[in-house]
């Protein structure tokens, strides 16, 4: 497949047949990519290490009257150590908290490391549509263990 590229019969101007590709300026290309890239990497990832001091809050005191709120690994709501149903998880909380006002406050929700998402939010959803929006989720407290 070459061209011709001068008129008539041969001379220096002709030209072979040349069937190869010359990868030579692909390879360049991919070489500067390559080098560009590996440069580049380094740097978007952080590196920088910062010796953070300890945390030396004191601990919040507790509410005058603590409510928990137990959820168990099938779905069942507990109100302190009362059984409760999702439909009536507002009036039993209600009945614990007293005269107070549900905004005021402060449920501490205790759910088992089982129980399932959709129990969990359905339980949040009713706290929110009876007023109790300070909510507190209680945890093992494994930070003397090693």
């Amino acid at each position: 497949m070459a061209a011709k590229l001068s008129g008539g019969g041969g001379g220096r101007y002709d030209v072979a047949q040349n069937a190869s590709i010359n990868v030579t300026p692909f390879v360049d290309v991919m070489l500067v990519l390559l080098i560009i890239f590996m440069v580049a990497a380094p740097l978007a990832s952080v590196t920088i290490k910062v010796a953070l001091p300890p945390a030396a809050a004191k601990a919040a005191r507790k509410p005058p009257k603590t409510i928990y709120l137990s959820i168990k690994k099938d779905g069942r709501v507990f109100v302190g150590d009362n059984a409760s149903d999702i439909d009536t998880l507002g009036d039993d909380l209600r009945k614990a908290v007293g005269a107070g006002n549900p905004a005021n406050e402060r449920i501490f929700i205790r759910g088992d490391q089982d129980v399932l998402y959709e129990s969990f939010m359905g339980v949040m959803n009713k706290l929110q549509d009876n007023g109790f929006y300070s909510v507190a989720l209680v945890g093992e407290d494994k930070s003397g263990l090693k």
